[in-house]
């Protein structure tokens, strides 16, 4: 249901299912919208915004999270970049071949990036997500922000691990990710969040209510 949300603004007519019986979406009423890294994908961000506002009861909250920032776009997309390339270029010295991935699997890897690219339209400011929701009529408007170092460390691992045969790495790689990340993860929210401005973290969400 949540989903067909989101389609109803590009889309005439939608029937959803609710509880057995169809309805056609326009005139079905939602209580939370919630929704993960979506809001970067449709062309015209408020009028979708504008959608899910209309379609919310009254009092209804929406949370929109995993929305890419500008800043942080910038920074994720140029550490992948040149983690990629050193990866890739180092796995081809004699020595070193059973950790570089068929070249076949590679190219489809960086077509998938690129199409990643195209799909998602929009990075956002906080302050001018904050404008665009209420500009849709939401109220109680607020933003959050999180993954700074955790993204600068997070994004070059999934590009190495990316780069390499699935399962090349092992158990200890796993758990020195996911170690490293977490611990970040709690640096970003209790200390870099109270001196660095939300645009700079990599992901923001963004709530707001339907007026009652």
């Amino acid at each position: 249901v949540m989903s067909n949300a989101h389609v109803v603004a590009g889309a005439e007519t939608v029937t959803v299912e609710v509880n057995g019986e169809s309805y056609e979406a326009s005139v079905v009423s939602y209580d939370p919208n919630q929704d993960i890294s979506i809001l970067a994908v449709p062309a015209d961000v408020e009028k979708s915004l504008r959608e899910v506002v209309r379609i919310l009861k009254p009092g209804g909250r929406f949370v929109f999270a995993g929305e890419p920032t500008s800043a942080g776009n910038v920074y994720a997309r140029n550490l992948s970049t040149l983690t990629w390339h050193l990866s890739t270029s180092i796995t081809k010295l004699p020595g070193l071949e059973s950790w570089r991935r068929p070249q076949s699997e590679l190219d489809e890897s960086s077509r998938a990036a690129a199409l990643e690219a195209v799909v998602d339209l929009h990075t956002f400011d906080p302050e001018d997500l904050e404008r665009m929701a209420t500009n849709a009529g939401a109220v109680e408007v607020a933003t959050a922000s999180e993954e700074f170092t955790a993204a600068m460390l997070g994004w070059p691992i999934r590009t190495f691990e990316a780069s390499v045969p699935p399962g090349r790495l092992g158990w200890g790689w796993a758990k020195f990710a996911f170690n490293s990340w977490t611990t970040l993860s709690w640096v970003d929210a209790n200390v870099w969040r109270r001196v660095v401005p939300k645009g700079w973290f990599y992901n923001v969400m963004v709530t707001g209510v339907k007026p009652s």
